[in-house]
C-alpha cells in the first residue's frame, strides 16, 4: 500500500514504532461522528480520513488532533481548511480531481455508447457533496443533449433496488459518482453492472479491475502516497496549519476489454489510444 510505503520511507514501520487503528463506517455515514469521537478519546497522534463526509466528521470531533484528509473536491468549499496554501487549524491533506472530471466521465461513456437514450448517475445521498455531484452531472448532460436520471444508494442493501431502477428506466449506461463507500464496494458494483449488462464508468481503477467496464479519475494510490508523506511529516512534529493542501493531479483512464466483449461493445480506436491501461 502506497500510504504505508511513504511512512516506511519516512522511518516509520507499522508494529515497530507506530500502530494504525482502523475504523469503518461500512457505508453508514451517520456512524462517522461517534467513530471520530472514539478515535479522539484514544489520543492518537494523527487522524487520517478518506472521503468528504469522514473528513468533516473528524474535523468536527477535534480542534487539536491533526487531521489528514483525502477528498475528491475543494476542501475550502467543504469548510475543511481556510485556504489551500495556508490551511490553518489542525487539518490538511490531499484533494483529487474526481469531482472536476465528472463531466468527462459522461463524455467518455457517451463516446462508447452513442445511441444510449438514457444515462443514469449513481449517487450516495449521504455524501456531503451529493447535491453538487447531481447538479454537475445534470449540467453536463444538458450540454451534451442527454437525458439523465439520478439513482441513489446509501448502503450495500440499496444496490439491488438501484439496478432494478436502471432496468425500468432502460438506462443505456451508468456513471458512478466519487464516493468512498462506492470505492470499497467496487467488486459488488462491477458484478452488478455485468449481471444487468449495463455499460458503466467509475472514478476508480478498482472498479475496472473488479470487472467494471471503464474508469476515469484520479489515482487513489498516488493520493494515498501523498497522504502518507504528510503523515510522516506530522509524526516528526510539523503542524497541519503550515502544510499546504496537496493536489493529486494524476488522472487515469482504464478499460476492461474482457467486460467489453461480454457486453458486446467495441471500443473506438481513438478511445483505446487514450487509455492509460487496458485490461485484456
Amino acid at each position: 500500500m502506497s500510504f504505508r510505503r511513504s511512512l516506511t520511507e519516512a522511518g516509520y514501520v507499522e508494529g515497530q514504532n507506530f500502530m494504525i487503528e482502523y475504523r469503518w463506517a461500512e457505508g453508514q455515514y451517520d456512524r462517522l461522528p461517534e467513530l471520530a469521537a472514539d478515535i479522539v478519546r484514544r489520543q492518537v497522534a494523527v487522524i487520517v480520513t478518506s472521503g468528504n463526509t469522514a473528513a468533516l466528521a473528524a474535523k468536527a470531533a477535534t480542534s487539536t488532533v491533526p487531521v489528514l484528509f483525502q477528498v475528491a473536491s475543494d476542501p475550502v468549499q467543504l469548510g475543511l481548511v481556510a485556504s489551500l496554501n495556508r490551511p490553518g487549524g489542525n487539518t490538511t491533506g490531499v484533494t483529487s480531481l474526481n469531482l472536476e472530471v465528472g463531466p468527462k466521465k459522461l463524455e467518455l461513456i457517451r463516446e462508447l455508447v452513442p445511441n444510449a437514450a438514457v444515462i443514469s448517475v449513481l449517487v450516495n445521498p449521504n455524501n456531503a457533496e451529493a447535491e453538487i455531484q447531481s447538479k454537475d452531472a445534470e449540467a453536463a448532460a444538458h450540454k451534451l443533449g442527454l437525458e439523465l436520471r439520478i439513482v441513489h444508494a446509501r448502503t450495500e442493501r440499496d444496490f439491488d433496488a438501484a439496478f432494478a431502477t436502471l432496468v425500468k428506466l432502460r438506462a443505456g449506461a451508468l456513471v458512478i459518482s466519487p464516493d468512498s463507500f462506492f470505492t470499497t464496494e467496487s467488486g459488488r458494483l462491477g458484478a452488478l453492472t455485468l449481471r444487468h449488462m449495463v455499460p458503466a464508468i467509475s472514478p476508480y481503477r478498482e472498479f475496472t479491475a473488479a470487472g467494471g467496464l471503464m474508469s476515469y479519475g484520479a489515482s487513489i494510490p498516488d493520493a494515498h502516497r501523498q497522504v502518507g508523506v504528510y503523515a510522516g511529516r506530522i509524526l516528526k512534529g510539523e503542524r497541519p496549519a503550515d502544510m499546504p493542501v496537496q493536489q493529486s493531479t494524476k488522472v487515469e483512464l482504464v478499460i476492461n476489454m474482457k467486460t467489453a466483449k461480454v457486453l458486446g461493445l467495441t471500443f473506438p480506436i481513438t478511445l483505446l489510444g487514450r487509455a492509460d491501461e487496458v485490461i485484456e
